[in-house]
């Protein structure tokens, strides 16, 4: 079961432990639920929790969500994108609209999305008509990826990853011009 799981990763360009390729969204492609452009170039600083989702499989896993936010995780450290494949869905873009700016006021931490021409499952192989589950580290690398229904035990695999993380002190960078000298 592994092995096929790293295949289907490799296969979907999804590597554990690198940077998925930046992915900028604006005008006809989608957008922040305010219209403005969004990249995923922000997701470095903090540890991110990256859902993309098919608005007709929305409630797929609420559980999870559930459980990760009933940990209360600090989010100067950990923060929360939903994109929502508004490509894949039978639903009208104006009902869309409307449920997405109502859950932005209810849940205004989290940065909600709209990908009109389903741009994240070109460029990072995401599965499309589906409930995408990721998670990156403070450096911007992908750490958790699954797409459908998280189960128990997934659910807590990530959220030890998450504590791990957040325990884990910040690599610094190493002065490069004291390097050049030697």
């Amino acid at each position: 079961m592994f092995k096929l799981a790293t295949v289907m990763l490799l296969v979907f360009n999804l590597t554990l432990g690198t940077n998925l390729p930046v992915v900028k969204l604006s005008g006809d492609n989608g957008a922040l639920v305010n219209g403005k452009p969004f990249s995923t170039e922000i997701m470095k600083g903090k540890m991110w929790l990256f859902f993309y989702v098919d608005p007709d499989v929305r409630k797929k896993n609420d559980d999870f969500v559930n459980k990760i936010k009933a940990q209360h995780f600090p989010k100067d450290k950990l923060g929360s994108i939903v994109v929502i494949n508004m490509a894949a869905t039978w639903l009208p873009n104006f009902a869309l609209n409307k449920i997405l700016r109502n859950k932005q006021k209810e849940f205004p931490d989290t940065i909600y999305v709209k990908d009109f021409k389903k741009v994240f499952v070109k460029k990072w192989g995401l599965k499309d008509n589906e409930y995408d589950v990721l998670l990156f580290d403070r450096d911007g690398k992908l750490i958790y990826y699954k797409f459908g229904k998280i189960n128990d035990t997934e659910t807590q695999k990530v959220i030890n990853l998450i504590k791990k993380n957040l325990e884990e002190k910040p690599v610094e960078q190493e002065n490069t011009s004291q390097n050049k000298e030697k």
